[in-house]
């Protein structure tokens, strides 16, 4: 536990390391069993959890989010020790977000697609929770980042142009669900784009249904060269596990990612997106606002997202997010909004010791890979750290190579 002492308005942290329990959501899109990046950090560091290899295990919370609250280990809820300790936070965040923690910090495990979604702005998001509270249940933003731990693949942002447009013209299945509109439009317009995004979208289900089956049986009898143009066995996997869903047709409106560990996308305000597999480290601001549109069974809102997306086709390489290069060991991806930045700390083996500098902001830590010691606790795959702003962690004993990921405040 931290102590604190008080004197002329400043404040002096006498800590010992403050490890944390976590939550694990366990939604039915997350890798089962032991396959799970997920339920393997957790088993390393909770010896009473026993992996059940018939369970998804999709996410591992760090933070004060209602849904999942982090704890320390003697049981104190960290949104209690933080309202004791609002100083903890940091000066600057406290003046941006009040005595709150404004970031989630999580570890996902992804084995079946997520939906087809986009996020509103903040001015969008208290204009949407004011209309529909009961959908839309707070009024904040969630810009988001995820950081590949294993290859990652995601849909993220519009393709360029002119690929859309071939597939609108090349592929008579969805040809005939987007109403032929790329008759009408030049092959580089934006209008081409909207036009057809919308009309999928209100296109009858029992067309999407019948196209989509069509589809489906037409790339089997394809070859190699032609399933790949086509991006076949993407289709086949969406379609296996979201049958007859209208988000399966999004292979062809969005760019597919596929990440390498350490590389990273930011899903801003009005970004279409959707993960389909892979581990990641993913960080975002507190808020459970999000517009589906496809590959979910839960609520679709397509009128909004139509409404909201950006129309603008990039190519896939601009989708990535670069960090800073901080030192030798420290990389920093600080995405333009102040509710988090995320570091990545990589320490070799056999470095006789590292200092985590201090940061003015609160933050999260979580141990990825390696093995090291702090002020006497076992560092080792899974263990979580809260660390108060302004303080320093020293790490030793470094047997083997270290990654660790820290989220903060980007204030």
């Amino acid at each position: 536990m931290s102590l604190t002492s008080k004197f002329h308005n400043l404040t002096v942290f006498t800590t010992k390391i403050m490890e944390l329990n976590y939550k694990i959501q366990t939604y039915a899109w997350g890798k089962k069993g032991k396959d799970s990046k997920v339920a393997y950090l957790h088993s390393n560091v909770d010896k009473n959890f026993k992996i059940d290899d018939n369970s998804p295990y999709a996410e591992l919370w760090m933070g004060t989010h209602v849904n999942g609250p982090s704890s320390l280990k003697n049981g104190e809820p960290l949104s209690k020790l933080i309202a004791k300790y609002p100083e903890y936070l940091g000066t600057n965040v406290r003046k941006v977000f009040g005595d709150q923690l404004p970031f989630l910090f999580k570890v996902l495990s992804v084995n079946q697609a997520l939906s087809v979604q986009a996020h509103p702005s903040k001015k969008h998001a208290e204009e949407l929770h004011k209309q529909h509270p009961e959908i839309y249940k707070d009024p904040n933003h969630k810009p988001e980042m995820a950081i590949a731990l294993t290859p990652f693949e995601a849909l993220c942002g519009f393709r360029p142009l002119p690929e859309i447009a071939f597939f609108l013209k090349n592929i008579p299945e969805l040809k005939t669900v987007t109403g032929d509109v790329a008759d009408k439009h030049k092959q580089d317009s934006v209008d081409l784009l909207k036009d057809a995004f919308k009309t999928i979208f209100i296109t009858d289900k029992n067309v999407i249904c019948e196209q989509l089956k069509k589809l489906v049986h037409r790339l089997k009898t394809l070859d190699e060269k032609e399933r790949e143009k086509l991006q076949a066995s993407l289709i086949e996997r969406l379609y296996e596990q979201y049958p007859d869903d209208v988000g399966c047709f999004m292979v062809y409106f969005l760019n597919y990612l596929k990440l390498k560990p350490g590389e990273a996308i930011f899903l801003g305000p009005n970004l279409p997106h959707a993960y389909i597999h892979g581990d990641c480290i993913e960080c975002m601001a507190c808020s459970d606002n999000v517009v589906r549109a496809g590959l979910t069974p839960k609520l679709i809102d397509f009128k909004t997202l139509c409404d909201m997306v950006i129309y603008e086709g990039e190519n896939p390489e601009r989708k990535l997010f670069k960090p800073e290069i901080e030192d030798s060991c420290t990389l920093i991806f600080k995405p333009p909004v102040p509710d988090f930045a995320v570091i990545q700390i990589k320490v070799p083996a056999n470095t006789k010791n590292h200092q985590i500098k201090k940061r003015t902001s609160a933050s999260i830590l979580i141990v990825i890979g390696g093995k090291a010691k702090s002020n006497g606790t076992d560092l080792v795959l899974g263990t979580a750290l809260f660390l108060p702003a302004n303080q320093e962690l020293r790490i030793e004993n470094i047997i083997e190579d270290l990654l660790i990921y820290q989220a903060l405040a980007n204030v």
